[in-house]
């Protein structure tokens, strides 16, 4: 049985004197049956996906099929090879990786809801890029995505994970959180460090409103996984330096699914509010959906 908080799961780890990702595979083992090598076999196809998902699109000018997306994670790449970029190749090539995984989502392609579709580049796009920035194997790929199941399940116990419940928050946000506390176990950070980078995310985020277009997720959340991807990226570094965060991990998990819950209905993914009703926004549906009768 799997914990059911961030600081049961620090109290936990600190008992066994492991990380997140073994706390969370030896979890899996137990409630699945299967073996620790069967577990972390499903994870690895898993990660082959994600790999696909994230890069497919770097070459190949993926559309959507409602036409709202496509192209951009070629243009993005292709701008991460030249010396112009403000914020470097690394950071660069990461965004275009969480494109890919949208664009790819959004033209019906094969990618992994982790934890939603909405949100699906983002891990992907943060867990390869900083294990090739760190010259990490595929193992310790499939480590890193454990970890990031482990802390996505206090997320799913404690909160949501859905943006029809609680937000954008809650997709690319607890996609962010998840991701950034994995490269934070990747660079050797501990489990409280771990928890700290998701609660930094977290409250970078609170707040923010699912109003996708035409009620399809691709605009405008193809961009925000972007978002994401960076933020978890450089908060690692953040808590990597030394900064802890002052709210802890279940406090702000807390304060998400609080916030969520008092979003009207109109900012949660019905497409009734936000960008999704802007003249664009509106013009953009009858493009796709043709006019109301």
């Amino acid at each position: 049985m799997f914990v059911n908080s961030g600081k049961e799961l620090i109290e936990a780890c600190e008992q066994k004197n492991c990380t997140i990702w073994e706390y969370t595979l030896q979890s899996e083992v137990e409630n699945s049956g299967l073996t620790k090598e069967q577990v972390f076999e499903k994870m690895r196809k898993t990660l082959h996906v994600m790999q696909h998902s994230s890069n497919y699109a770097l070459e190949n000018e993926v559309k959507s099929v409602s036409g709202l997306i496509g192209g951009d994670a070629v243009k993005l790449n292709k701008y991460a090879e030249t010396s112009s970029t403000l914020t470097g190749g690394f950071i660069t090539k990461a965004m275009a990786r969480a494109l890919s995984s949208s664009e790819v989502n959004a033209a019906m392609g094969k990618i992994v809801a982790c934890p939603t579709a909405g949100s699906c580049g983002i891990v992907p796009a943060v867990i390869i890029s900083a294990g090739e920035k760190l010259n990490k194997t595929e193992d310790d790929l499939v480590k890193a995505l454990l970890t990031v199941s482990g802390i996505g399940m206090l997320i799913a116990k404690n909160a949501t994970v859905s943006g029809a419940e609680g937000g954008c928050q809650a997709e690319c946000g607890s996609a962010a959180a998840m991701a950034s506390g994995a490269v934070v176990e990747m660079m050797g950070g501990t489990v409280a460090q771990a928890l700290d980078a998701g609660a930094i995310v977290i409250k970078n985020i609170l707040g923010l409103v699912c109003d996708p277009i035409a009620g399809l997720v691709e605009v405008p959340c193809a961009k925000r996984n972007v978002s994401g991807t960076v933020s978890a990226l450089t908060t690692a570094d953040v808590v990597m330096s030394g900064v802890r965060s002052m709210i802890h991990f279940d406090e702000t998990v807390w304060a998400m699914y609080k916030v969520g819950k008092q979003l009207p209905c109109e900012l949660r993914e019905t497409a009734q509010g936000g960008l999704a009703i802007t003249p664009t926004g509106l013009k953009l549906n009858e493009k796709v959906f043709g006019k109301k009768k």
